[in-house]
């Protein structure tokens, strides 16, 4: 055990690949030092691996060499680099030891901690590396963000992340999940964090970047990741700067015509809002790991079916680590001051004016309600069935009884934000909110929908009951039966029929 611990220090890591002359390589660094490189260095034998060193700093050196770039610190940048010194390498050493070696690059394009403290500390950085001698390049990009409140941390900080990531290259490859955990070797995730990473190539031919994105949350690396509707990984920033945005939050499994309605509605309502008319809206479908996690174990399959079908239906999907909405919000308010809406159901609204989710906070209820309705902060209600409601009271479930879950049966009551029972002594506070427009009642909605509920669905599709296909929308059911998810089978369908 104690060898095992002395490899994973990050000296050793640049010791073992420094004495594997297999590996021989460039390392090309912007912005923070040439850190990745210095930790090479100093752990000794750095000849055996290190075939140049650069740093071009200036952006009129960096663009003649690398051409030009959108951003000084982008992928985009990144990519250059990795193309121009990967090609250069091949160009000048193929011939000389191409037959005997591993070739890669290690590159990042990284804005640290100004001297004024008044910029955005984060960073792209990359390997692209050869499994075999003269075999084609794999590639792993991450971006990272810089907590440290001083330069000289967040630059110790790189040389040890970036580190970790060619070790985990050379060494890791064959177990992409660990090659994601050890990324904060010898870090924690208050000093850097890893909230986009994509691994590509032969060396990985059946890693599922999606996945290795929800065990950055899963691991502590990151609080959140995105996937976009064809499933591709999305780097957050990018996608949610300076975009006013709109999220339902839920589990979908699977996805309802509720779910799609809620959204729907909310958004015509949210676009129509005077702080959101005229900017662009980043619409999201999002699911917390607490949801991922509900069975103990983290199922894989399970969660790549939820991204598939939300992206088959054309939503972008959030995966949190948020508990609470005031948390997710504020996530938010790294990217944007633009108005954030949150779409959700009247169960939801209830949790959120549950005290026992805020015991941690000194200031309880309201301390997180102040951090939740700060800044432009609007929940939009969709409603619930009388029936539903009264079931959700009693048991917390809101599943509808077989008896009424149909169509079929008539609303007598609805449900909404403005007549929804509140606790006695939070009922001003909930007034409050009501009355400034922090919280409005969704409009609009489909009234004949209001009896599905997923969980009802679900319970449906694993008896193989055919009922649940009139619940989520063609496309979902046609899904769901073509890949066989929630545990649909052909088998449970025809026994039902019996």
């Amino acid at each position: 055990m104690s060898e095992q611990k002395e490899l994973l220090t990050t000296n050793r890591k640049a010791l073992t690949i420094n004495l594997n002359e297999a590996q021989y390589g460039t390392f090309a660094e912007i912005g923070a030092g040439q850190e990745v490189a210095r930790v090479f260095f100093q752990a000794g034998g750095a000849s055996g691996t290190i075939a140049k060193s650069i740093s071009a700093y200036d952006m009129a050196f960096s663009d003649a060499i690398y051409g030009k770039a959108p951003r000084y610190v982008s992928r985009e940048r990144l990519a250059l680099m990795l193309d121009h010194e990967y090609q250069l390498l091949i160009e000048r050493l193929a011939s000389q030891r191409g037959d005997r070696s591993t070739f890669f690059v290690f590159a990042d394009t990284v804005s640290a901690k100004n001297f004024k403290g008044t910029n955005e500390a984060h960073g792209w950085m990359g390997i692209r590396f050869q499994s075999d001698p003269g075999g084609p390049p794999s590639e792993i990009v991450l971006h990272v963000r810089m907590w440290d409140k001083e330069n000289v941390l967040q630059q110790q900080a790189l040389g040890i992340v970036g580190t970790n990531l060619i070790y985990g290259a050379f060494y890791y490859r064959d177990s992409p999940k660990k090659l994601v955990e050890s990324l904060l070797d010898g870090l924690s995730s208050d000093r850097i964090e890893v909230d986009m990473l994509k691994f590509s190539g032969p060396a990985f031919p059946s890693v599922d970047n999606r996945l290795m994105s929800l065990h950055l949350v899963h691991f502590g690396l990151t609080n959140a990741v995105m996937f976009g509707p064809s499933g591709e990984v999305l780097q957050p920033s990018e996608v949610l700067y300076k975009k006013a945005i709109l999220v339902e939050r839920g589990s979908f499994r699977p996805v309802t015509h509720v779910n799609v309605d809620m959204l729907n509605c909310a958004t015509a309502q949210f676009v129509q809002e005077p702080q959101v008319k005229g900017k662009e809206v980043v619409v999201l479908m999002e699911i917390t790991m607490n949801n991922l996690l509900a069975a103990g174990e983290l199922d894989a399959q399970d969660f790549l079916a939820r991204v598939d079908i939300l992206g088959d239906i054309g939503f972008n999907v959030l995966i949190s680590n948020y508990s609470e909405y005031f948390r997710l919000t504020s996530y938010f308010r790294r990217y944007t001051k633009e108005m954030i809406g949150v779409a959700m159901g009247i169960n939801n609204l209830l949790e959120i004016f549950n005290e026992k989710y805020y015991d941690n906070l000194e200031g309880g209820i309201l301390e997180s309600f102040g951090r939740l309705f700060r800044n432009a902060v609007k929940l939009y209600i969709y409603p619930m069935r009388q029936e539903a409601y009264d079931r959700y009271l009693s048991t917390g479930q809101t599943v509808d009884a077989p008896s009424n879950g149909s169509p079929s049966s008539p609303v007598k009551i609805l449900i909404n934000a403005k007549n929804v029972h509140v606790v006695e002594h939070l009922r001003n506070l909930y007034n409050h909110l009501l009355e400034n427009h922090y919280i409005d009642c969704i409009v609009g909605f489909d009234q004949s929908i209001l009896h599905i509920f997923s969980r009802d669905a679900l319970r449906r599709i694993k008896e193989g009951d055919p009922t649940w296909e009139s619940m989520v929308p063609e496309s979902v059911a046609a899904a769901i039966k073509k890949r066989r998810l929630f545990g649909y089978s052909t088998q449970a369908v025809a026994a039902a029929a019996k």
